[in-house]
Parts: C-alpha cells; sequence; structure tokens
C-alpha cells in the first residue's frame, strides 16, 4: 500500500522554493531538497516533477491571495469594499513577494485557473454592488472597472514588492482610485470618504501590531 502524502512535505518545499527565490538563489532539485531532510524523490511523488512544482508555485500564489481577498469584510459602502479589496491585493503582494512574482509568470501553466479568475470576480461583484446603490453609473462595464481597479493595486505593488517604490508609495492608490471612481459616476467627496476608508487600513506603510 502506498503512503499517505503529507501534506506538511509539500507546504515545506513550496516555501523552500519561494524562499530561495526570494534570495535569488538557483532552484534546482537538489538545491530544493539540500537541508530539508527529505528526498529529491519527494519533489516526484508530490509535484510530478520539478515543472509540476513550478505550476503548484504559482497556484498557491493565488491560492493565498483567495485566502486574503475572502477575510475582507463587506460592508454597506460598496465602493470602500472595492477599495479594500486592492488593497487586500497589495499587502498580498508584500506579504508574500516571492510567490507574487511566480504567480504572473506565465511560462508555466495553473493548476486551477479558474480558482485564479476567482480574484478578478470578486472585484466584479463589488463593481456590480455599487451599480445596484446607485454609486456608479448603470453603462459602466463591471468586469472592465474591475479590470481597471486590479491595473492600479498591480501596478502599485509591483512597484513597491519587486521595483524601486518605497511601501509609502502606496498611499497614491487614493487618489488614483478615487479618480478612476469618479469617472463611473460616484460623487467626489463620499467617493473619496470611501477609498480612504478601504484602502488606507491594509497598505500604510507601518500596519498596527
Amino acid at each position: 500500500m502506498a503512503r499517505a502524502k503529507d501534506p506538511k512535505v509539500r507546504s515545506q518545499l513550496l516555501d523552500r522554493a519561494a524562499q530561495m527565490l526570494r534570495t535569488r538563489q538557483p532552484v534546482t532539485l537538489r538545491s530544493l531538497v539540500a537541508d530539508t531532510g527529505v528526498s529529491t524523490m519527494a519533489v516526484y511523488t508530490y509535484f510530478g516533477g520539478m515543472d509540476g512544482l513550478w505550476k503548484a508555485l504559482r497556484q498557491e500564489g493565488f491560492t493565498r491571495l483567495a485566502v486574503r481577498l475572502a477575510a475582507v469584510s463587506m460592508s454597506a459602502d460598496p465602493v470602500r469594499d472595492l477599495a479594500a479589496l486592492g488593497a487586500a491585493y497589495v499587502s498580498n503582494a508584500l506579504e508574500n513577494p516571492d510567490l507574487y512574482r511566480v504567480m504572473f509568470d506565465a511560462d508555466f501553466e495553473l493548476e486551477d485557473a479558474a480558482a485564479a479568475d476567482e480574484s478578478l470576480h470578486c472585484l466584479v461583484r463589488a463593481v456590480e454592488r455599487a451599480k445596484e446603490s446607485g454609486r456608479f453609473r448603470e453603462d459602466v462595464d463591471p468586469l472592465e472597472l474591475a479590470t481597471q481597479s486590479w491595473t492600479v493595486g498591480h501596478g502599485l505593488a509591483s512597484l513597491v514588492a519587486t521595483g524601486p517604490l518605497p511601501r509609502e508609495a502606496l498611499s497614491n492608490g487614493v487618489p488614483v482610485l478615487t479618480a478612476l471612481y469618479i469617472s463611473a459616476g460616484d460623487g467626489p467627496d463620499r467617493c473619496h470618504r470611501s477609498v480612504e476608508d478601504g484602502w488606507r487600513p491594509g497598505t500604510r506603510a507601518n500596519p498596527p501590531s
């Protein structure tokens, strides 16, 4: 009888690969298992080889993002919630910069592409709520506006997590998202309050302990 797979070993290998990426170490079959207490065969047992490990690592990035987005508490203010989802996206990228890089490596297919799509759908649903509440115009395309919102978050996350900007630059998300949502029909003052309320707690330079 085959031994049951230990999820801890799978997680250990994924964390090890992510750590090596973060410290810019070459990730090979042997270097991956060095000092882990598991053999090279474990990579085949749990992932079917190195290509499988890269696929799983990319998927892990979206899995952690989904958990972070699901933890965002929805309120009676859909514009605030839309900004909060964007802030959660950015925070996840900053907390998992190694996985964040791999998430968008199209050289390896995702194990579950639908799970990755759900990240965008969370934003789409928030836009739909904003339309239903009268905050956004009826002619606003939820997918288009959600994609634009994601673009703002992704750009800031990339520049701070993997680029030259300090974390304080995340504050730029407030005026950019506010302008975007005003263009979708929201009132300027109300929009700014909503975006500020949703964005700042999750992306401030020094989060509270």
